[in-house]
């Protein structure tokens, strides 16, 4: 009997032992900020200053400053239109992209009020119609900043008085968005000596710029004509992304109304999306993507990006790579509630890794404050990457899978593939759906990676994997994001 009970004894102690090896997930903790009283906290940009306190832009005009220790609010500037964007150049100066111009606004004297607003740049066109919304700047190592503009709503109108040069043949369809003043639909690019670079075009609502470390340039964009599913696009310059309306500033243009140029042909010009949001699957409206920098908590993500969305209480995480030199990967969930709020317009990294997000709801579907959501303690089950291989797909996990048969594992992993149309009307459905048969899996003896083998893989198909009932080693956690979206744009 004491045998028996010493057995016991020693089991309890290995369990507890290779529990203790793998970290439970937890929950990542979501803050609500205590807004200025009286505030309309329509979140329109947000970035990190130097000194670490956070620094807010709001659609009517104002820009505050908050002390995250001492929970304190402080005005720096106002009177701005609707400034969708912001850059920090040091704790008194920033870069404001309002509607009318890129602004510098700076604190001269040292009281904590801005008393210095410049204009940078203001050479774009504008028609008075609700939708030519600006955003940026973002920096690159060399100092160049890079700008995006709105095309123009179809639901609004152009004012009697115009800014810029006017040309009628970037207007095309009644529903279509478009561009009859410089440069609508384009991103621009600023350089340190002054000269602007019109660098790519095709966009509808690029709603979201941000900078890799290797100073690549990615854009987000949002669903509706042309659009089939929202992006996110890696741009290059002279890149066309799409949307017709635009080509008219291109230089040299003599084609006429782009509109009226054959589907077929504005494909074959245009430059395909990175990774695509499956619309009502993955996210209707992405904003603002974050790359995740050298962060504890968060570290299995180095490298990829964070997306806000607007149109439900989620984050979502881009992870990518590069075949036969093209930039293109996957999507999947990263946060679904835990008291986030909708409307996540612009996102920020703190020093010490936990995530500010900004909301909205200004006209659209949304929110609006200030969150701030800690990461530590998260530890979650998740995919880490998801890559193509010659054969179908390489998983990789943030854990050991659990020992389940292979036969399991299969069992509990689907795939499908389908694409969407590009075509002239407000976004599209799936078409050419099928499920797609797993000839083969294997486990790597790790247990954190999986190799998919499929009959065969597809350009231009979104492969959209549900994975249900998969558990880490010991049965500790299960998946929390069952839902893995790649776009293939190249095959190995």
């Amino acid at each position: 009997m004491k045998k028996l009970v010493f057995f016991s004894v020693i089991v309890s102690l290995i369990s507890a032992s290779c529990e203790q090896d793998i970290p439970k997930q937890g929950v990542p903790i979501v803050e609500d900020i205590v807004m200025p009283e009286g505030l309309t906290a329509e979140v329109a940009a947000l970035d990190v200053l130097p000194d670490g306190r956070l620094i807010v832009a709001f659609m009517r005009g104002e820009v505050m400053k908050y002390d995250a220790v001492t929970s304190e609010w402080e005005m720096f500037a106002n009177g701005l239109h609707e400034p969708l964007g912001l850059h920090v150049v040091n704790d008194d100066e920033i870069l404001v992209m309002q509607l009318p111009e890129l602004t510098r606004v700076k604190d001269t004297d040292g009281d904590g009020l801005a008393d210095h607003y410049e204009t940078v740049y203001d050479g774009f066109g504008m028609t008075g119609n609700y939708h030519e919304f600006t955003y940026g700047p973002v920096k690159d190592s060399k100092d160049n900043l890079y700008i995006a503009l709105n095309a123009a709503s179809s639901g609004g109108g152009i004012a009697p008085e115009v800014r810029g040069e006017m040309r009628p043949e970037g207007k095309g369809a009644a529903r279509a968005m478009f561009s009859v003043v410089p440069y609508r639909g384009w991103v621009i690019k600023l350089t340190p000596d002054g000269e602007v670079i019109p660098f790519a075009s095709g966009f509808r609502s690029p709603n979201g710029l941000v900078l890799d470390r290797k100073d690549r340039l990615y854009v987000t964009d949002n669903q509706g004509d042309w659009v089939a599913s929202s992006p996110l696009y890696h741009v290059v310059k002279d890149g066309f992304y799409g949307q017709p309306g635009s080509l008219v500033w291109r230089e040299g243009w003599s084609l006429g109304n782009p509109f009226e140029i054959s589907v077929d042909t504005l494909d074959s010009w245009r430059d395909k999306p990175a990774v695509i949001f499956p619309h009502d699957i993955i996210a209707n409206s992405p904003t603002q993507p974050v790359e995740v920098i050298k962060n504890k908590a968060l570290k299995e993500f180095e490298g990829q990006f964070i997306v806000g969305e607007m149109n439900r209480e989620r984050l979502v995480r881009v992870m990518l790579e590069k075949v036969n030199g093209t930039v293109q990967g996957a999507v999947t969930p990263f946060l679904d509630g835990h008291g986030l709020r909708k409307g996540n317009n612009r996102l920020a990294f703190a020093a010490d890794g936990s995530l500010w997000v900004g909301q909205t709801d200004h006209g659209w579907l949304g929110d609006r404050g200030v969150q701030r959501v800690s990461f530590d303690n998260l530890h979650p089950f998740e995919v880490k990457k998801m890559e193509l291989t010659k054969e179908g797909f390489d998983l990789t996990f943030t854990k050991p899978l659990s020992q389940q048969e292979k036969e399991a594992v299969l069992a509990a992993i689907s795939l499908k593939k389908y694409n969407y149309h590009y075509h002239a009307k407000y976004g599209s459905p799936q078409i050419n759906l099928s499920e797609v048969p797993i000839n083969d899996l294997k486990i790597h003896r790790n247990r954190k990676r999986l190799a998919l083998t499929l009959p065969s893989i597809e350009k231009g198909f979104v492969y959209e994997l549900t994975l249900d009932s998969l558990f880490s080693k010991n049965q500790t956690d299960t998946m929390i994001n069952k839902i893995v979206a790649y776009t293939v744009k190249e095959t190995k």
